[in-house]
């Protein structure tokens, strides 16, 4: 671009200044610095001449092209020659200048451009601004303002200046009246003195080497007189404030005797502003500078002026930060920093005036003395390291105050003195068991309201930054390491710091790591040498039970897995190498999961098969021995846990069956028996799986444990002392006897099954019964406790199932048996028929299940009763319950019904004929026919699936006549039409079954597709359209699927059961079975003519 073009392109914009449209003022502006960051010098001087020329341009225009100016030149000033700098200089003189009004727009417009020059050409800005101070003369206040603003952006450049600039200000000082004008003096000199001591501090740097304070020292302190005694005594709030600002640098650059001279008045003159401002950020300030320019001179009336500076300053640290404006907040920094003076010139006045007052109970006092504890440990290490022990001490009773605020301070102050070496000395352990306690506060007890600045109160609650704290101490200061290890061992066990076992296993584990790196020595720990620790098999056991409730707390699982897998060396010199890859898999699979998806069961099971490899690979009967005794210990720990103390049974099961020394089992399992709280029923399952457990290697003692327990005087008192108080006795003995039953069912269900069978009837059931009934006047009375109930049952049920899995199953004569299934129909038969409230109906079919399998097989009565009864028991429910009422009560529905189904094919499967499956036919059709729609949707559900087990199971020895179908296809094929869409499907589903088994019994193989029996299958869409006109075609075309594939020798028997249907009380079945009854007279007449003339001759 050529510099005409350059000079027609910048004139253009600079005559679109002028749009009233602020948002194209806006744009040229940018346009303008666009091209000035191309070509600076001809920009500006564009812009220099424009203005020279539009001298009666308004002010609001000629302020946007200085705007523009000053942002070219803050990037480009080193690219001007000397006569355009000059140019400019003057220019933005005149600018400012241009009036003796205040127009703050233009001459902060004005004064930028000279600022921004004078960091590149300071002496010609300088010359001309002096230029514009006159002897005797008020500056103009821009004038002023320029000044100031250069000390700050160009210190090494204005301090060669000063003492001309402050000769010509200074005498007439006392003539400036208005507070403009002394604000702007004010303004001037602090920026002066802050230019001059920065200035001084870098000399090493400075043009001016030789340049000392004494300088500026006589004209300074002239000002200061004028200000301090003169303005400062203002009624107009902003003037006031002007000159404390002023005086905090300005009392650096007092002769010393001056300043000492002054400081009994001058100290009290700020002090007392305290009371008249408000804001209070700029007396802090100030005050922290007078503070430190009186210790650099080391002043000896400051002694004297502390007690007064001490209680002011307090008082302002106690105000509560209610506010987030960044200058509350930059008060309190300002306070602390005087407090930091004091500390460093008189550490034992300071102490001896915060310390009593941590004493106080008032929340504001207490906060704001920790705070400023906490500041002067850290900004004062050195004063204060004489001092520990005093501080320490003076902790007591802020340790014990409950409330939220004092406790997030203490966490702070111990955080400090964690830094600072105070932990190491005597009380210091008291400070991290603090730090402790608080990590393990529970969530609930966390304020709602945020701190100030704070956007997630979680984040800045007591228990959250006493969690970070404990882990920034625990990782990034080196000197806490010995202090912490191994005294954070001791929180593990205790319930008190359960809440805080996550952060613990962290910290612990960063620790354990810094010693094993250290060598083998540091790490392993000596227990001899710190008794108060727990002990490996404590730890081992706390550690592996919390981790069953993995994500509680935090993830306290993972954390306590791997802090276990680092302390291996300490637990037992084998385990290394199997905790090293056992313990990532573990993890592994809780990475796998959430809270919300994690199986339970499989879970535990891992752990416990951690355990028992870990038992395994330790083989040694007494630590194994040491182990059982300290998980028994740590069962009252768990009173609260249910889930956990459940888990720990099983551990004591599994270390139990692992020890060789059969009077420890049994001494353990008879303490068990003895301490179990029955009235739990966690603790009672808990208490079984212990048992069963320890009864995989322990039969006989086991079961030799529980026949002493019952015979011993202990159980005998307890069911006496409980007879005493009749009201609650018959309940509390059948919650001992509900648990002694579950052990029998859990020790059949565990034990080696080559064992158990020997044991059943002589042992585990004649126990089991002993419990259930008790003789009154020799009539034996059964207990009428539901729970009672529940574990016999789920007891009977698991020695069933025991038998049944065992290999010699099939030889095993069950001469109980039948007793036993006629007890469980009993249960079923109590139970009411409407409604579905316990899982005893379906822990007795379940149990029933495993019977049927067993020999001897049941007689043909007692099947019928069974059959009967527990169809009676379960199709009469009201229907299926929606999710809505209850997930547990509709899960307990689906459960219960699948139990029914088990059983009811394990009953058919017993008798796998066609007279098999017509007998359970016949028990479900009094519902297939029912009037209630639920009842014949259970029963046509429940006849599908026997009909698909049944031919899923066909094995057909022999071609026979499959004699029975067309009575049940009669039977199934009306409801084709039933009201219900379901019940219409799965009768569509029976007849498809019933048309493959007859082509079984024909010879068909079970992968053989027959074409016409297949369209069943796509006709049962038009089944779910409710228009009668669909429905009933849909019925006609099962009819001529079932009339070309039914045997001639079935038609009659089809026929009598399809007149029958005519008169079902449902009349859409009625109107089917009419239908079908045509379909079939159409398509097979020929034959049933044939059959009658058969029956005429015959």
């Amino acid at each position: 671009m050529t510099e005409s073009s350059m000079k027609k392109l910048a004139s253009t914009l600079l005559d679109a200044i002028t749009d009233k449209d602020p948002l194209v003022q806006e744009q040229v502006c940018s346009a303008l610095c666009s091209l000035g960051e191309v070509r600076p010098v001809e920009t500006l001087r564009a812009c220099e001449e424009y203005l020279r020329q539009h001298d009666k341009l308004a002010h609001p225009y000629r302020a946007a092209v200085l705007r523009a100016m000053e942002r070219v030149l803050s990037s480009r000033a080193s690219e001007l020659d000397k006569d355009t700098a000059s140019t400019i200089i003057l220019l933005a003189s005149s600018e400012m200048t241009k009036t003796k009004d205040l127009v703050w727009d233009w001459q902060q417009a004005a004064s930028g451009v000279l600022v921004a020059v004078g960091r590149q050409f300071i002496s010609k800005v300088m010359e001309e601004l002096l230029r514009r101070l006159h002897p005797g003369t008020l500056p103009h206040c821009a004038v002023l303002h320029t000044l100031a603003s250069l000390s700050v952006a160009n210190a090494f450049g204005v301090v060669p200046f000063l003492p001309s600039v402050l000769s010509s200000l200074l005498p007439v000082l006392g003539v400036a009246k208005q507070d403009t004008v002394r604000v702007a003096f004010c303004s001037a000199l602090q920026r002066f003195s802050e230019g001059a001591l920065e200035y001084l501090a870098n000399l090493d740097r400075a043009p001016d080497p030789t340049v000392r304070k004494d300088a500026f020292a006589t004209d300074i302190f002239s000002a200061y007189d004028v200000l301090f005694h003169q303005w400062l005594q203002s009624r107009e709030a902003k003037l006031r404030l002007a000159v404390v600002e002023a005086l905090g640098p300005m009392s650096h650059l007092l002769p010393s005797e001056r300043l000492e001279e002054q400081l009994p008045k001058l100290l009290p003159g700020i002090l007392a502003l305290y009371k008249k401002h408000a804001e209070t950020f700029y007396l802090s300030k100030s005050l922290g500078q007078i503070l430190e320019a009186a210790v650099s001179v080391g002043s000896r009336t400051l002694e004297t002026q502390l007690d007064a500076l001490l209680a002011a300053l307090h008082s302002q640290i106690c105000v509560p930060v209610e506010s987030s404006s960044p200058l509350v907040m930059s008060n309190q920094k300002e306070v602390l920093r005087c407090f930091t003076v004091l500390a460093c010139s008189s550490p034992d006045r300071l102490l001896a005036f915060l310390l009593p007052r941590l004493d106080t109970s008032n929340e504001r006092t207490r906060v704001g003395t920790l705070q400023v504890v906490r500041h002067v440990i850290n900004s004062a290490a050195a004063q204060m390291e004489d001092k520990k022990p005093f501080i320490l001490s003076s902790m007591r009773l802020p340790l014990l105050d409950t409330n939220s605020k004092v406790k997030r301070a203490v966490v702070q102050v111990i955080s400090a003195m964690a830094h600072h070496g105070y932990l190491e000395q005597p009380g210091g352990e008291a400070m991290i068991e603090y730090i402790v306690q608080q990590c393990a506060l529970p969530p609930e007890q966390e304020p709602e309201k945020p701190g100030p600045g704070s956007k997630d109160p979680k984040a800045d609650s007591v228990r959250a930054i006493s969690v970070r704290t404990l882990y920034l101490v625990s990782t990034t200061v080196d000197r806490m390491s010995h202090v912490l290890w191994p005294y954070l061992l001791q929180f593990l066990t205790p319930v008190r710091f359960t809440g805080a076992l996550t952060p613990l296993c962290r910290s612990l584990v960063h620790l354990a790591q810094k010693r094993q790196e250290a060598g083998a020595d540091a790490f392993l720990i000596q227990y001899d040498a710190h008794a108060s620790l727990p002990s490996p098999y404590a730890v081992t056991g706390r550690l592996l039970v919390v981790s069953s409730s993995p994500y509680l707390g935090d993830g306290r699982g993972a954390a306590a897995l791997r802090l276990l897998s680092v302390l291996h060396p300490n637990i037992h010199p084998l385990l290394g190498q199997h905790w090293e890859t056992t313990v990532p898999l573990l993890l592994g699979y809780l990475d796998e999961h959430t809270e919300e998806t994690l199986p339970q069961e499989e879970w535990e099971e891992k752990l416990l098969m951690f355990l028992r490899d870990t038992l395994a690979i330790i083989s040694d009967n007494a630590w194994i021995c040491q182990l059982s005794l300290e998980l028994c210990r740590q069962l009252p720990c768990y009173d609260e846990a249910p889930q956990e103390k459940n888990f720990l049974y099983k551990c004591i099961g599994t270390t139990l069956g692992a020890a060789s020394s059969k009077e420890v089992v049994r001494k353990h399992l008879q303490e068990l028996l003895e301490t179990a709280r029955y009235q739990e029923e966690a603790e009672r399952e808990g208490l079984a799986c212990c048992f069963g457990i320890c009864a995989i290697s322990h039969l006989e003692d086991t079961l030799a444990q529980l026949e002493d327990f019952v015979r011993s005087e202990v159980f005998r008192k307890s069911i006496g002392i409980l007879n005493i108080f009749k009201d609650r006795s018959e309940n509390e003995v059948e919650k001992v006897k509900s648990a002694l039953i579950l052990c029998y069912g859990h020790v059949a269900a565990r034990a080696p099954r080559e064992l158990v069978l020997a044991k059943v009837e002589s042992d585990i059931l004649r126990n089991i019964g002993q419990h259930f009934s008790t003789k009154v006047l020799g009539i034996k009375v059964e207990t009428k406790d539901p729970a009672l109930k529940l574990c016999l049952v789920q007891s009977v049920c698991m020695v069933s199932r025991a038998i049944c899995s065992s290999t010699q199953a099939g030889s095993f004569h069950f001469t109980r048996k039948a007793e036993l299934v006629a007890q469980m129909m009993e249960f079923i038969r109590a139970e009411p028929p409407d409604s579905l409230r316990t899982p005893i109906r379906k822990k007795a079919m379940l149990t029933c299940t495993y019977l049927v399998s067993v020999e001897p097989a049941l007689d043909e009565q007692a099947r019928a009763d069974v059959i009967h009864g527990c169809l009676h028991s379960i199709m009469a429910l009201l229907p299926e319950p929606k999710e809505e009422d209850g997930g547990c009560q509709k899960s307990l529905y689906l459960e219960t019904l699948h139990a029914l189904e088990d059983l009811l094919t394990s009953l058919l499967q017993r008798n796998m004929t066609p007279q098999g499956l017509q007998i359970m036919i016949e028990h479900l059709s009094p519902w297939i026919k029912s009037p209630r729609g639920h009842e014949r949707a259970r029963a046509l559900g429940l006849s599908a699936l026997l009909l698909r087990y049944f031919l899923e199971h066909l094995r057909v020895s022999a071609l026979v006549p499959f004699h029975n179908l067309g009575l049940l296809i009669g039977l199934f094929s009306p409801r084709c039409a039933d009201l219900w869409p379901a019940t219409r499907q799965e009768a569509v589903d029976c007849v498809y079954s019933l048309l493959y088994l007859q082509l079984g019994y024909e010879g068909f193989s079970r992968d053989y597709r027959d074409d016409v029996a297949e369209r069943l299958l796509s006709l049962k869409d038009g089944l779910v359209h409710p228009d009668p006109a669909i429905l009933f075609h849909t019925c006609h075309s099962v009819g001529q699927i079932i009339a070309k594939r039914l045997p001639p020798d079935q038609l009659i028997s089809l026929l009598l059961t399809m007149f029958e249907a005519l008169g079902d009380p449902e009349k859409n079945c009625s109107r089917a079975a009419t239908v079908m009854i045509n379909c079939l007279l159409q398509e097979r007449g020929g034959v049933l003519q044939e059959k009658v003339g058969e029956g005429a001759v015959g």
